[in-house]
């Protein structure tokens, strides 16, 4: 029987591309943003369908398998409503548009009936009510469901990101696979440190990709004042952000730092090629994180090309596609739990 993933939220393809190095057969990708489609195809031989999730039938994805293949469905609905900083304001993360994209997967789960499911979301999803309704879809319907908060470095992933996994089966009980690395041992350094030195505002003539944003006179005497892993109160006074000086900012001490070369770097959000969002400075450069740099934190091999070379190149853009992929090695992670567990139950990929 022919193992067979259909991926949706499939972005620019972290999961995807995960999947794949698993050793899983993606055979189809489903997304809303037109912009993802020419790096999730370039990238992974699968085809992008652009579609509104809410608008795709079960009998639609339920055709794209194969008759006898152990169907396997994937995806990571938007975290944008479930984020940390959101999630204080409740009501407006429910008023989002995006808020229960969670319940059409498990509407596609009901009429598809997969094999396997995973979904993977920031942790704080756990105490809505949209992820408990999805429970109890997956209970109804007959799942064994294992669900945990995965620290990232444990597999390899040089970030502080905490990610929600879950894994479910109609065969029998799952789990994600034990941690593969010990974190003091995952570092910056392994991931960008044999760059190309950049300067602010610059682009590698050898890859496009390896380009940072320009900063203002007065963030690069801020960054060249600040030091490995500390922050802006090792500025002198003149230096410091107003706000900073206010008792209130006192405690945003995550902001305007510098990275260090041997330890595990922050999370890659859409914002990281920003030097005042968040410790994105790089170790030694007097800049912020290169969109290539962000893209080799988040695991993606150094070859995966972001750049439709028919369209414009929007740095926002990729930025963004980027900071909201599923970093390529916690895709890996889940798609080896899945062939772990496939073969408990005699069923070879």
């Amino acid at each position: 029987m022919p193992v067979q993933v259909v991926d949706l939220f499939c972005g620019v393809g972290g999961l995807t591309r995960g999947l794949l190095d698993a050793g899983l057969n993606v055979i189809a990708g489903f997304d809303i943003d037109p912009t993802c489609q020419f790096t999730y195809e370039h990238n992974n031989d699968v085809e992008y369908n652009l579609r509104n999730i809410r608008e795709v039938t079960g009998a639609e994805i339920h055709g794209l398998y194969d008759e006898d293949a152990v169907r396997v469905l994937v995806g990571c609905a938007p975290c944008q409503p479930f984020s940390q900083m959101r999630f204080k304001l409740r009501d407006a993360n429910e008023q989002d548009e995006k808020y229960d994209l969670l319940l059409e997967f498990g509407r596609l789960i009901e009429e598809v009936h997969p094999t396997i499911v995973s979904m993977e979301n920031v942790p704080k999803i756990r105490e809505t009510d949209v992820y408990n309704t999805f429970l109890d879809i997956l209970d109804r319907n007959g799942y064994h469901v294992s669900a945990q908060v995965v620290f990232c470095p444990y597999y390899g992933i040089p970030q502080t990101r905490r990610r929600f996994v879950l894994v479910a089966s109609l065969l029998g009980p799952i789990d994600i696979i034990t941690a593969t690395h010990n974190p003091q041992d995952v570092h910056v350094r392994d991931f960008i440190g044999n760059l190309p030195e950049l300067a602010a505002g610059a682009v590698d003539p050898n890859d496009p990709m390896h380009r940072s944003s320009a900063l203002t006179d007065i963030n690069l005497r801020r960054i060249r004042a600040s030091v490995p892993g500390g922050t802006w109160r090792d500025w002198p006074e003149e230096l410091r952000c107003a706000c900073h000086r206010r008792d209130s900012g006192q405690t945003y001490s995550s902001v305007y730092g510098r990275m260090t070369w041997e330890q595990i770097g922050p999370t890659i959000t859409t914002q990281f090629f920003s030097y005042g969002t968040g410790r994105y400075g790089h170790p030694e450069q007097d800049r912020a994180l290169s969109l290539r740099e962000g893209a080799l934190l988040q695991t993606f091999p150094i070859n995966y090309n972001f750049i439709n070379p028919e369209q414009p190149f929007v740095f926002g853009d990729i930025a963004r596609h980027i900071g909201n992929a599923v970093p390529v090695r916690l895709g890996e992670v889940i798609g080896e739990s899945i062939v772990e567990h496939l073969r408990l139950y005699n069923v070879e990929v």
